[in-house]
């Protein structure tokens, strides 16, 4: 399921043989499965503690991938896609699809992926009552988390996904509690009159060459950027998507003109927020880094971050 993060443990699985073709044979399998399987369930979500549940529907024809999940637990969250295209959302997801708008189109990609992580076939499981194979994707680094993979045996879909940090520390949880590979019709897919279309109003800018960094993790490289009005103020807000093809992160920009406002470094499950004051010509920049990634890489790639400006003087 292209949207929902995938997880590895990285403790004693570790220990066992590594069966290296088999899981990159896997892999393959998965990437292709994403694009091609229609299916219907119901999944918990586990991050920081919370519980949540979720139905999702997945309908691919012709080439076409649509996709609907509905939050199950409190104040029906909603979101619908196509190609990976936001087409509406609630007032709750909407923000988060947002951010998701950067990976559409973004398919796995296992070859390039196994230049940053190594994947092992670890055993064998059984989830929501269907057999699986379990799978670790260990980062050849520290700047990224790992993964553990429970795929369908017979779809080769991800039914369970654990994140660990290098600690071994549960930072997510994914996990189907019934998954059935039938056909879906249109019906199951039509939204509630809650879910409003959503839309990103991207800039001319090129943003590109008016921000870069002078560090990126290896594997990392710029995915999408754009503007937008900042939610604090008037100012209007860089924003540059980056990943390298599993884990991603986002940076944000604000002019200060001026304001007061302290660093500051949060993490939530797997989400850390890192934000540091920089200095440019045309004045001071909060700098945000947001992501699933290691909150020592986000605050390095916070201080790195300079203007066009700054890069034509050199």
């Amino acid at each position: 399921m292209r949207v929902l993060p995938l997880y590895v443990v990285i403790g004693g699985w570790l220990s066992m043989p590594a069966l290296a073709a088999d899981a990159e044979s896997w892999m393959g399998r998965l990437a292709v499965a994403e694009q091609k399987q229609s299916y219907t369930g119901t999944f918990v979500y586990e991050r920081n503690g919370s519980f949540s549940s979720h139905a999702v529907w997945q309908r691919v024809e012709a080439g076409r991938v649509q996709e609907r999940l509905l939050q199950l637990d409190g104040a029906p969250a909603e979101v619908v896609l196509v190609d990976g295209r936001m087409q509406c959302a609630t007032d709750e997801l909407a923000t988060q699809v947002r951010e998701a708008q950067a990976w559409h189109g973004q398919r796995l990609d296992p070859k390039a992926l196994s230049e940053w992580y190594e994947f092992r076939q670890i055993g064998d499981s059984r989830v929501a009552g269907r057999a699986a194979v379990a799978l670790a994707v260990v980062p050849r680094d520290q700047h990224r988390y790992g993964f553990e993979l429970h795929l369908d045996r017979d779809t080769a879909l991800p039914l369970k996904s654990l994140m660990l940090n290098e600690k071994g520390q549960l930072l997510e949880r994914f996990q189907f509690t019934h998954f059935s590979p039938d056909a879906i019709d249109a019906q199951q897919l039509t939204p509630s009159a809650e879910c409003k279309p959503v839309s990103v109003n991207k800039r001319e800018a090129n943003l590109s060459s008016i921000w870069r960094s002078d560090w990126l993790p290896e594997g990392f490289k710029l995915l999408d950027a754009n503007e937008r009005p900042s939610p604090a103020s008037s100012e209007v807000v860089s924003w540059l998507s980056y990943g390298d093809g599993l884990a991603r992160f986002s940076v944000f920009l604000e002019p200060l003109r001026g304001a007061l406002v302290e660093d500051a470094r949060s993490q939530m499950g797997p989400t850390v927020a890192v934000s540091k004051r920089i200095s440019t010509a045309d004045g001071d920049v909060m700098v945000t880094v947001v992501g699933e990634i290691p909150l020592g890489t986000a605050e390095r790639v916070a201080l790195s971050m300079r203007t066009g400006a700054e890069q034509a003087q050199r």
